[in-house]
């Protein structure tokens, strides 16, 4: 059981990346209460994959990336950068989404405006990980 949850993370993940998109689409576009459930929406995928990921860790530990040559230091690159702007994301998700709740809409959109694009490449990285731990360069059974 344990086994199945990066995959649920991968699908976490590009749900989360999926409903900021068109979150970011509905308020481009003016249409704010679509806006507000999508972004919502996306703050509950992303809780859902948190929980899922520290209980995969807890149980499972670290996962080696098993890539050679030029792949591993591309791969490294990334691994790093998700992992910094994740720990930056929630704190700047819950901001934004304060902000956004309470309708505070000068400081949201100001907000807004670094945490989506971070969030969004979490979310894509994150996908982007597990495919190539797990499908492109996966370990030895």
């Amino acid at each position: 059981m344990i086994g199945l949850l990066p995959s649920l993370n991968a699908v976490l993940n590009s749900s989360s990346a999926l409903l900021l998109v068109i979150g970011h689409r509905y308020i481009k576009k003016g249409i704010t209460r679509q806006h507000r459930r999508y972004m919502i929406s996306a703050f509950a995928v992303s809780l859902l994959f948190l929980c899922s990921y520290l209980v995969y860790h807890a149980f499972h530990g670290t996962t080696r990336f098993s890539g050679e040559g030029w792949i591993r230091p591309v791969y490294f690159a990334i691994l790093i950068s998700h992992t910094i702007l994740a720990a930056v994301t929630a704190p700047l998700a819950i901001v934004t989404l304060r902000y956004g709740l309470k309708d505070n809409k000068n400081k949201h959109k100001r907000i807004a405006k670094i945490t989506y694009p971070i969030w969004l490449y979490v979310s894509v990285t994150g996908v982007v990980i597990y495919l190539m731990l797990y499908h492109f360069f996966p370990s030895a059974p």
